[in-house]
């Protein structure tokens, strides 16, 4: 859909067209360019509907970064193990801003059991998939989760996604498209043609389109200073335009005085 969230139709039309198939389904929890939030619970009703048992299904739910922002939002759709998925995915080093790359992928048991081996000259069953895992990682995850406390991390939550708005707000004064979903804290807005602001700003494009995800360290006097950075660089594209057009327009005159 525009607003990035799962086809709700398309979906239940590959269902039907397959019923004779097992289905495995990604749920995206916060989409990697427009932050949207695909709803569990329709897809739940649409498998239903299609006559899909649980043991004909397998949900995935990525939420690589909102999975970690999602519980502390009080109009957010419940996401839970309560409900017949079988994983969820979240990162430590995007919203947490763990200093390495790091995520955590929590899954039923019975799934665990039927991937993990036995390692003789370990004395264990390893159920990583690699092999192997990075030591430092969930120190980072650890140090910041205790840090912040359940109060710290709804406070950050509730910071991003209000200084989201305050950026659409502002950008949408600034007369520039902009879009920013439910629940989400990615502020989507027309891809700058400046490259040089683009690169300055490390901003993220895809086809016509470039967004902000806006997060905790990130505060009002920064979002300012960024849209005054892009109104300048939006008029001086523009000046730029409508100088090459009077160029032509001269050069056009003297040719016909000539």
């Amino acid at each position: 859909l525009p607003s990035g969230e799962m086809n709700y139709d398309e979906f239940a039309d590959q269902l039907r067209a397959n019923v004779g198939r097992p289905a495995i389904v990604n749920v995206n929890i916060g989409t990697t360019v427009k932050g949207a939030v695909d709803d569990l619970d329709r897809v739940l009703r649409i498998l239903e509907d299609a006559g899909y048992s649980e043991d004909r299904f397998y949900i995935h739910c990525d939420g690589a970064l909102f999975g970690l922002m999602i519980p502390f939002v009080k109009s957010a759709p419940m996401v839970t193990f309560k409900k017949p998925i079988g994983s969820i995915s979240v990162s430590g080093h995007k919203f947490m801003g763990s200093p390495v790359p790091c995520g955590v992928v929590i899954t039923r048991k019975a799934h665990i059991m039927a991937l993990s081996s036995n390692v003789e000259y370990l004395n264990s069953r390893d159920a990583t998939i690699m092999g192997s895992r990075n030591g430092h990682a969930p120190i980072y995850m650890w140090y910041t989760l205790t840090k912040k406390g359940y109060g710290g991390m709804r406070k950050d939550v509730e910071k991003c996604l209000r200084n989201a708005h305050v950026l659409k707000s502002m950008l949408e004064s600034a007369g520039i498209r902009v879009m920013l979903n439910p629940l989400s804290s990615t502020v989507v807005f027309e891809r700058p043609e400046d490259l040089e602001f683009v690169r300055k700003w490390q901003l993220a494009c895809e086809g016509d389109v470039a967004h902000v995800v806006v997060m905790p360290n990130i505060g009002i006097d920064k979002l300012q200073h960024f849209v005054k950075e892009l109104i300048a660089s939006r008029a001086a594209v523009a000046l730029s335009k409508a100088n090459a057009i009077a160029d032509v327009a001269l050069l056009d005159e003297s040719a016909i005085e000539c």
